[in-house]
């Protein structure tokens, strides 16, 4: 039996409670359920990352932080399939290895949904496009960046998460930070104008990182698929297992987390 038939992830009452978010990011998926990317069988991979880490559950909603398929949109299909029977919110976002139009297509109806913004207890969960055509790196264009505002604007009372695909921090590798953000410096531009923002949670690193700017938590998850040794000045591959991350966002506004590798269980 598939992930897809027993992940079930409990939805919680958020009346005066934490919200607790499972993160994955960079699943990679092929259209052959048997495909592999950099040693890694990416959908079976998957499966077991979301078995194990049911054990920690419940949670909220599910973030999916870009890069679901390795370009090959019949790809959305597997994780369709996979989280289907959610009983909670599955919010979709593109990476550079996505097409944008096709995920939406793709995960339009509940439990799944893509960017938007989604309301969970005291916090608002907003999700972004930083994908830029046929480039690794990224970028928000205008119209990203004016929803990003508005809908902090229209939410000031509310702790709030951004999410993303690229990092819009560096991370001190020479290979992977010229395929961030580019424009980093706009975007907390303008989360620096709204002190309700209290996280930035981002894939595409394929590694852990865990930073803070100003009052904003900033964390990066592993992916379900292989990791990238970090501080490597040239493309390289760690011996680290698939994993992912799971966020507490409590009612003061505070961000604890924890990484869950496969191998911990």
């Amino acid at each position: 039996m598939g992930a897809g038939d027993r992940f079930r992830p409990l939805p919680r009452c958020l009346m005066t409670t934490s919200v607790r978010l499972l993160q994955i990011t960079d699943l990679h998926l092929r259209e052959d359920p048997q495909g592999h990317l950099r040693g890694a069988v990416t959908l079976a991979t998957l499966e077991s990352c979301l078995l194990a880490a049911q054990a920690t559950g419940p949670y909220d909603a599910i973030l999916v932080t870009g890069d679901l398929v390795q370009d090959e949109p019949m790809a959305y299909a597997h994780l369709q399939r996979v989280l289907q029977h959610s009983a909670v919110p599955v919010v979709c976002l593109p990476g550079n290895h996505d097409d944008p139009e096709r995920l939406a297509a793709a995960f339009h109806t509940p439990p799944f949904q893509t960017l938007g913004h989604l309301r969970l207890g005291d916090w608002l969960i907003i999700g972004l496009d930083s994908t830029v055509p046929r480039q690794d790196g990224g970028r928000l264009s205008p119209e990203e960046i004016t929803r990003l505002e508005s809908t902090l604007a229209a939410h000031p009372d509310q702790h709030a998460l951004i999410a993303l695909h690229h990092p819009p921090v560096r991370l001190g590798s020479h290979w992977l930070d010229a395929l961030g953000l580019a424009d980093a410096e706009y975007f907390w531009a303008t989360v620096d104008r709204y002190p309700h923002v209290r996280g930035v949670v981002f894939g595409h690193a394929h590694q852990v990182y865990e930073g803070v700017r100003g009052h904003v938590t900033v964390l990066g998850a592993p992916a379900t698929s292989a990791q990238f040794l970090p501080y490597s000045d040239d493309f390289a591959i760690d011996d680290r297992p698939p994993g992912w991350r799971v966020l507490t966002l409590q009612p003061d506004g505070h961000i604890a987390s924890h990484i869950g590798w496969l191998t911990d269980t």
